[in-house]
């Protein structure tokens, strides 16, 4: 009788299943992983009162005067000007890590030279040094009583240049880690075909390096949009020529605009937040690519 049952119990027949699925539809609604629930509420506890929260307090005084307000304050001419020079330069300052920073880590990875651990640790030192320091260091070099007779100050190319100090390592550290995986046989088998250095780079690593060159640059743009520490100095200030968004949200406060300044505010996050967003989507895209052709 025990074994009649436990047939029963087991075997279904031919065509059914015995493992109990959850349903498709609520598959969102799992939590998986070694964490569990009280980790993933915690950190988003911690998330929404070190980020969301903030956030969220700036872009309800940036409304302090309705959407008109709003609207008028971030369409103000002057306004628009900094944003203007912001984005410019920050454009101009990606690019520029794009080419430095990836030739940077080619040269880190690839060649061994005296000192190789004391440029390392340099690309790291933006990361540590505070960013008014940058700006104190670059006005005494590049500035009115500069040694070498340069004078960048009050200049774009003197924000460039301080822009691309603090954004140093962003391509360089995300360069970096793929070089390293990067099989070398076919770059020497390239060479061996008689292919230069230039023509390797370009046919056979640029393809693989190009997801992290692309994250890095878009790091640092986003870096660069809200700067401020390294440009008060060397920038000079100047409406409608030097003036950073940052700064004329430093401008409004001092003002007594406080609304203005939380607009612009909310502007520049708005577009650090959609280049963030569309890096993250390329590098799911490009992730999803490498796992298919495998």
């Amino acid at each position: 009788m025990s074994d009649s049952s436990t047939s029963a119990g087991t075997d279904q027949g031919p065509g059914v299943s015995v493992d109990k699925k959850p349903k498709p539809g609520r598959s969102w609604l799992r939590v998986t992983g070694s964490v569990g629930p009280i980790g993933i509420a915690t950190s988003v506890l911690w998330l929404s009162i070190i980020v969301l929260l903030p956030l969220a307090a700036l872009t309800y005084n940036s409304f302090g005067d309705g959407w008109s307000g709003f609207w008028d304050a971030v369409t103000a001419p002057s306004a628009i000007d900094s944003l203007k020079v912001t984005i410019f330069v920050s454009v101009i300052v990606a690019v520029v890590n794009v080419i430095m920073g990836t030739l940077i880590a080619w040269v880190l990875v690839r060649d061994e030279f005296p000192g190789k651990g004391i440029v390392n640790a340099l690309i790291d030192l933006p990361f540590a040094l505070p960013t008014i320091v940058a700006s104190i260091v670059l006005l005494a070099l590049y500035g009115p009583r500069s040694p070498i007779n340069v004078h960048l100050n009050a200049t774009q190319p003197g924000i460039i240049v301080a822009l691309a100090f603090v954004t140093l390592p962003f391509v360089v550290r995300s360069v970096q880690p793929v070089l390293i995986e990067v099989d070398k046989e076919v770059e020497q088998a390239a060479a061996s075909l008689g292919a230069d250095n230039w023509t390797t780079f370009r046919r056979i690593l640029l393809p693989t390096l190009a997801p992290a060159i692309i994250s890095g640059g878009g790091l640092a743009f986003a870096r660069a949009i809200g700067e401020y520490g390294s440009v008060v100095l060397i920038g000079g200030n100047i409406p409608r020529e030097t003036q950073m968004a940052s700064q004329y949200i430093q401008q409004q406060i001092e003002i007594d605009r406080p609304v203005n300044a939380a607009a612009v505010s909310v502007a520049l996050l708005v577009i650090s937040f959609v280049s963030l967003l569309v890096l993250r989507l390329f590098a799911d895209r490009t992730a999803r690519k490498e796992q298919e052709s495998r």
